[in-house]
């Protein structure tokens, strides 16, 4: 399925069609992949509103995971981007996140790619196409 976000205001309708893909083949763990300022933050931030979180939502940066509440469910947000190593993964228990049944929402997955290989998830390809401009590609991959 492929997007053309033209504003932000667009956002809201990639998002809601997202989770709408999502339901129908119950996948839980997102991958979004896009060079740095390619709008991965901003997308997720839509995202978390349109599930109804309500709370600031950021970059986990720095501190790898951030979860939010929304409705009745529960949203991890990864940013692997100065995680040196797989261990690190490891390290902060990311088997139990995946494992949760929780929604995962992941960037800079490539950095964590040889713990992705059996793993089910949706991926978001963002690809910047001017200032504002995006195209969004979700691909569902099944291994």
């Amino acid at each position: 399925m492929e997007f053309e976000v033209n504003q932000l205001s667009d956002l809201k309708a990639a998002a809601n069609a997202l989770i709408t893909l999502a339901g129908k083949n119950k996948e839980k763990l997102f991958i979004f992949e896009g060079e740095m300022g390619a709008g991965k933050t901003t997308f997720i931030k839509e995202i978390c509103a349109a599930l109804g979180v309500t709370e600031t939502v950021s970059s986990p940066t720095f501190s790898i995971v951030n979860e939010y509440e929304g409705d009745g469910e529960v949203i991890y947000h990864f940013d692997f981007y100065r995680i040196k190593n797989l261990q690190e993964a490891y390290d902060i228990g990311y088997e139990d996140y995946f494992d949760s049944g929780n929604i995962c929402l992941i960037e800079w997955p490539e950095k964590i790619a040889a713990l992705l290989l059996q793993e089910n998830y949706i991926k978001i390809q963002i690809s910047i196409l001017g200032p504002e401009k995006r195209k969004l590609l979700f691909t569902t991959i099944n291994h």
